[in-house]
This record gives C-alpha cells, structure tokens and sequence, in this order.
C-alpha cells in the first residue's frame, strides 16, 4: 500500500542550515515569522512517517524537495514508491510513475490551508491558521498550527524549530493518522532554475483533471 502523502508537504521542507540556538522557547513564534519572511527559496531531502491510530506498522517513505515562492515548488518521493509533484505557479501536477497517470487541478485549491502552503505560499500564515507557541520537546522548540478551514484535511500541525532552522513537521489528521517530515540538507535561498517547476506528461500517461 503507498503512503499517504501530503503536499506539505510539497510545501512544506524547510531545514537544517546551522544558526545560533535561541534560548528561549517563548520567541519561537518570531522564528517562524522570520522564517516565512526570509526564506524565498530552497532544497533539500526529507523522510517522511506516516502512523495510524490502529497501531499497524509506520509506513516510511523519503525523498527530495525544491520551492520558490510564490506557488512554485517540487516535491519527488523517490522510495519506497516513486511520485513526483510539481507547482507551476498556476497548477498542481501530481505523477504517479508506476501507474503512468497524472493529476492535475488548480493550485489556489491545491495549497489554501494546507502544509504546502509555508513552503510555496506568499508567507501569510496566519490568514488559514491559528498559531501559538507549543513548548520543547525531542530537543526542538514547536509551534502548534490549526487550519481556520472547517474542511481541512487536518486537524493540526507543529513546527519544530532549532535555533532559526524548521527541522521538522508533525501532522495529525481527524482520523488519528500523523504524519512526521524530518528535513535534512536544506539549502537556503537557492538559485532554482525556472525549468525545474515546468511539468510535462510523459508520453502515453492517463492525465486526470486538465
């Protein structure tokens, strides 16, 4: 069975470059502000673990990730099942390699109040959620986000920051299932090219939605 994934997804890869650790965790909300104002651009890799409430065995996936604001990224799932997701600024490709299918709609529906909303967003995080410092734990400092949406895929997310650096997002969703990405490599400010966000069908691929 293929993870489920989330455009956070997509939009959400954020982190690891080395700054100075803040002390305290009350500023982790001027973090996250910075963060949003200043990072226009990046790439890195992510792991990905997808928990349910039944208790069955973690579904695990990783991969790589690239965004430049506004609503251009890419997010390529390379194991355990490869797909690849593309922001063009206009729509939201999603390819599914073993299938030979790709999804297609509107990138306005595809981000709203969703994860990939802090990555490829303009940065107005507090017009589709509720923010509010959550504490340190497992050696981070987390804001806990919930979506304004009534009909968000999610219920709520956390951001774990160390220092200026988002390592991590925690997703829960209504039916119990949480969803962990832990970023690593994270180039900050990248020059991306244009060409990367540009999607194509391959040849002969059951396109779905254009």
């Amino acid at each position: 069975m293929k993870p489920i994934r989330f455009l956070a997804g997509l939009s959400l890869a954020l982190a690891s470059f080395v700054t100075p650790t803040l002390s305290s965790a009350a500023n982790v909300l001027s973090r996250l502000d910075r963060f949003l104002a200043e990072v226009q651009s990046g790439q890195g890799s992510f792991t990905q673990r997808v928990a349910s409430r039944s208790g069955r065995r973690p579904q695990r996936s990783a991969g790589e990730f690239a965004f430049a604001r506004p609503g251009r990224f890419l997010w390529v799932y390379t194991e355990p099942y490869p797909q690849r997701l593309v922001g063009d600024g206009k729509r939201l490709w999603s390819y599914d390699r073993d299938l030979n299918q790709v999804t297609v709609k509107p990138l306005g529906d595809a981000l709203g109040a969703t994860p990939a909303a802090i990555l490829a967003g303009e940065g107005a995080l507090t017009r589709n959620f509720d923010v509010a410092d959550n504490g340190s734990h497992d050696g981070l400092d987390w804001v806990l986000a919930r979506p304004k949406a009534a009909d968000s895929p999610f219920t709520e997310m956390e951001l774990g920051f160390d220092g200026d650096a988002l390592q991590a997002m925690v997703i829960r969703d209504s039916f119990g299932q949480q969803t962990e990405l832990r970023f690593e490599r994270f180039e900050r400010n990248p020059s991306l090219d244009a060409n990367l966000f540009h999607f194509v069908p391959p040849a002969g691929a059951d396109v779905i939605g254009e």
